[in-house]
């Protein structure tokens, strides 16, 4: 088995996921509430549970793929490539949001791998052609970016960014 994965490659995407996903949270400890319209609009879905919740808000989508389109220039990718790289990793956020709430698991409340899995696994699905990633790396990828994303969020915690530490 032969891997598509080098390590500059891998750091490259990683920081483009900690872009995507972790610029909503910085804009919320610096924003605060400004801004924060609900992607969902509030609505509610057939079991009587938010479609997505407050925490999924078009401030964090903005925030996330304009960071990952300014950040991906500077690791060698294009704008748009990165643009649409947070789009989908938010976008499997998101999905992973649509989930909780059907598993009534509360907006920010803890999911291990839910929480992980969509928002790295579904960008890097995506773009796996285009990158030159194969299963095992984009594998590799998920797992690494679980890791440091768990790693991390106790970081900001205690650095006081984040309101819970997972």
């Amino acid at each position: 088995m032969e891997l598509s994965l080098t390590v500059a490659l891998t750091l490259k995407l990683l920081v483009l996921l900690l872009a995507a996903n972790g610029s909503p949270v910085i804009a919320k400890r610096l924003f605060g509430t400004r801004w924060t319209y609900p992607v969902d609009g509030g609505l509610i879905f057939v079991d009587g549970r938010p479609l997505l919740g407050k925490s999924k808000t078009v401030r964090g989508i903005v925030v996330g793929v304009v960071a990952t389109s300014l950040v991906a220039p500077m690791l060698g990718f294009s704008w748009a490539t990165g643009a649409l790289f947070g789009l989908a990793s938010l976008s499997g956020d998101a999905l992973s949001s649509f989930v909780k709430r059907r598993l009534n698991i509360q907006p920010s409340g803890m999911a291990f791998g839910l929480d992980q899995i969509p928002e790295a696994l579904l960008p890097l699905w995506l773009f796996r052609a285009t990158l030159g990633l194969d299963f095992w790396s984009v594998l590799i990828l998920v797992v690494l970016f679980t890791l440091g994303e768990l790693m991390l969020s106790r970081v900001m915690f205690w650095l006081g960014v984040r309101d819970h530490p997972y």
